[in-house]
């Protein structure tokens, strides 16, 4: 052979063997591209929660009490060192056990056997008993700080298994930059993590679908956390119940024996495996009590209400230890009062329906508003997302509906389950099969993130950009959604640093002692006007319900400085 014709056949032989190879080579180049796509998700994770753990330890370490924090933080106290549950029956005790976790560290002191009420206890504790409170109120918010960040986890993993990868991302950013959940992650109150252990029973209960009795279990516990955590989470067991047949009967679709005469099968094994996860859930709530007090030791207060009709025999149903009925009865009693509230410059009695949304409004971020109804949309349009509606947008609904029903409009705390569960949803936006839908979304979480930064570290009176942002929060709101007690060291630094020496009048509304910071004020409400001279300062939810006296002082005073976007400082001369 010549050498001409071997180097044709050579010639033929690569141009043969060319395309092979370059089909080949996607394929191994994949395994690389998942592993690199893996580490650039774990990095924006963790930057993600880091920034947020930074955002809610910078907002602990500067706040001072809430109102509701020296309860709790009293309660977890009583609850380590005298096995008691008389203090606080109105909430369960698990939440309160996971402050309690931090209290351990803090080496906090109180004299065993205190008889006054819950909020005297609170009191004792941090500014009473040679305690340093904010040593004390650093430790306690951080179990809560730590759950947070964990269940930012959740928001995680949900969004994966129903988008993936990408939608994860986008549902964890506009969690790890919600300033509610900031907020309230960062204290040491039940809100977030009742909210937290739901999210995480639905998210179980969505991988039923799959492996049903590898996750209805810890459905029934993450359901019997929220329970024992706070009572709010009680109408959420009968949707959960019904999302937990749901999920077997979708496990067995298919499987033999299952046509038309198998159905009634299927659906007797799903009641069934509900009602081990609503027994669990009622183990837990039991566990959390008998670990407070392994004798259950109980005696009904002499302020408990009594509860008729429905209610009471809802009560007296239930399987649940005497102090958590007791506390139900207490919740229903709140019910039944009217309560003050403050809406867009209105303050009224009683309760609005349309509260929760127009506070939403107002304290949600824009671009966040945005994705999540979006999200939404996409969770009933797309056929891929469909099947996960019932469980996403199902309990946040139910939820909604009853908080916006009931009798406190004092916050959108009572609301932040959305946060998380329309977090989730809004990832299915990635799925949108539109021109420049990734742009977009891409943008709106960008000016989520820049929103969320810019009101830091002022999280707690957070109002975004079309309301003015958080210095004009009051004008719209109140109570915890922007003047809770949180700024009293904000402002004994203020007075060092800008008034020293001059005399102070103060209306303070928090459960923080002023002294005990440094600042020394009388209260110009009980002395004649004439005498009230110097620095007015006035918490903005006391300015907002001013009346007689007080009114008066504010309208003939002139404001000269602000605190935290929560109190104002009036001068008068």
């Amino acid at each position: 052979m010549d050498v001409a014709g071997v180097l044709d056949r050579v010639t033929r032989a690569v141009v043969a063997v060319r395309p092979v190879a370059r089909a080949t080579e996607p394929r191994a180049q994949e395994p690389w591209r998942r592993r690199r796509m893996a580490v650039a998700v774990v990095v924006v994770v963790a930057v993600l929660l880091a920034q947020m753990a930074v955002a809610m330890v910078t907002a602990a370490v500067e706040q001072t009490p809430t109102i509701d924090e020296p309860v709790y933080v009293g309660v977890a106290k009583t609850y380590l060192q005298e096995h008691s549950l008389r203090f606080n029956p109105e909430h369960p005790p698990l939440g309160k056990l996971v402050i309690a976790t931090g209290l351990l560290f803090a080496h906090a002191r109180l004299v065993p056997g205190f008889t006054g009420d819950q909020g005297a206890l609170g009191r004792r504790l941090l500014y009473e008993s040679g305690n340093d409170p904010w040593q004390v109120m650093l430790w306690a918010r951080l179990p809560v700080i730590v759950l947070t960040l964990l269940f930012g986890l959740v928001v995680f993993a949900f969004a994966r298994d129903l988008t993936g990868p990408v939608g994860a991302v986008v549902a964890l950013a506009l969690y790890a930059f919600s300033p509610d959940v900031i907020a309230h992650g960062s204290l040491a109150t039940l809100d977030v993590p009742m909210c937290g252990f739901l999210l995480t029973s639905v998210w179980l209960l969505w991988r039923a679908r799959r492996r049903p009795l590898r996750h209805l279990p810890p459905a029934g516990v993450a359901l019997g956390a929220a329970v024992a955590t706070k009572m709010s989470a009680l109408p959420a067991v009968p949707v959960l119940t019904l999302l937990a047949v749901l999920s077997y009967a979708y496990a067995r679709r298919g499987a033999p024996g299952t046509g038309r005469r198998g159905t009634p099968r299927v659906l007797a094994l799903g009641v069934a495996g509900a009602m081990g996860m609503v027994l669990v859930a009622l183990a837990v709530v039991w566990a959390a009590y008998l670990a407070v007090d392994p004798r259950l030791r109980w005696t009904t207060p002499g302020d408990v209400p009594a509860v008729h009709g429905l209610r009471g025999l809802a009560v007296d149903l239930l399987p649940v230890p005497e102090p958590f009925r007791d506390g139900m009865r207490v919740q229903f009693g709140f019910e039944n009062q009217l309560w003050r509230g403050f809406l867009f410059g209105r303050q009224y009695h009683g309760s609005l329906w349309y509260y929760l949304p127009l506070a939403l409004l107002v304290k949600t971020p824009l671009g966040m508003l945005a994705l999540w109804a979006a999200g939404a949309v996409a969770m009933v349009a797309a056929p891929r997302l469909r099947p996960a509606a019932p469980y996403v947008l199902v309990p946040a609904g139910v939820l909604l509906a009853v908080a916006m029903n009931g009798a406190r409009d004092l916050g959108v705390r009572y609301a932040l389950f959305l946060p998380m569960f329309l977090a989730v949803a809004a990832a299915g936006v990635v799925t949108l099969r539109w021109r420049g839908a990734f742009g977009v979304t891409a943008a709106l979480v960008v000016c989520v993130a820049v929103s969320s930064l810019r009101t830091s570290p002022y999280y707690l009176p957070y109002a975004n950009e079309a309301f003015g942002g958080p210095a004009r929060t009051h004008v719209y709101l109140h109570d915890s959604n922007v003047d809770w007690g949180q700024d009293l060291g904000r402002l004994a630094d203020r007075l060092r640093e800008r008034y020293r020496d001059e005399r102070v009048w103060l209306v303070y509304k928090g459960s923080g002692v002023p002294s005990a910071y440094g600042i020394h004020a009388r209260d110009p409400r009980r002395v004649s006007p004439g005498r009230v001279r110097g620095l007015l300062v006035v918490s903005d939810s006391s300015a907002a319900g001013a009346r007689g006296r007080l009114a008066s002082l504010i309208e003939h005073s002139r404001p000269v400085d602000e605190v935290g976007h929560s109190i104002t400082v009036y001068r008068r001369t």
